[in-house]
């Protein structure tokens, strides 16, 4: 069993091209977020303006307060729309990631088992049971990842619902302390 060079040469390939995959992903994300936050200074900009423009043209106290009031209600709406939207930048993000992960360890996994069944081909003889115990602790190894994998698939949407409530409960008291 001995290794080529252009197995050598496909393994690097395999390589290089999965660190390139993440680079590119987390680069589409720095991107995102810093459009949201390009986009979030404009707009807080603009809004200090208008608003400044506002309060100085205020003709008494009682104004000047019912508009500063007024101000808070949106200020409070787009903080919370910022907030999720970079959840959900960084969630798509690790689902992404995620998913090059997993083809990667996919992908060192048959490998393994096909170093594995060239090794054992060649093996003395008797050696068959430490092969499939191997075997059997790889698949059990995947098992268990692949529980995990779905524990923590299920945390990730509990925790979006979880988000989604806070987010129009916050929604909700800032509608009521505005009415009142």
């Amino acid at each position: 069993m001995y290794v080529t060079p252009e197995q050598i040469a496909a393994t690097n390939k395999a390589n290089v091209d999965a660190v390139l995959s993440v680079a590119a992903a987390q680069f589409a994300a720095f991107e995102k977020l810093a459009n949201l936050q390009a986009a979030a200074v404009k707009s807080v900009f603009e809004e200090s303006i208008a608003n400044t423009r506002a309060l100085v043209g205020a003709k008494d106290v009682q104004e000047f307060a019912a508009l500063q009031q007024a101000f808070s209600q949106p200020a409070l709406e787009k903080a919370i729309a910022f907030s999720k939207n970079v959840y959900e930048v960084a969630t798509e993000t690790n689902g992404e990631l995620s998913k090059l992960a997993e083809s990667r360890i996919a992908d060192w996994n048959q490998n393994f088992v096909s170093v594995l069944d060239k090794a054992s081909k060649n093996a003395p003889a008797g050696s068959d049971v430490a092969v499939a115990a191997v075997k059997s602790m790889l698949a059990a190894a995947n098992s268990a990842y692949d529980s995990m994998n779905k524990v923590a698939k299920q945390a990730t949407e509990i925790a979006e619902a979880n988000v989604a409530a806070a987010t129009e409960t916050v929604k909700g008291l800032a509608k009521a302390k505005k009415a009142a």
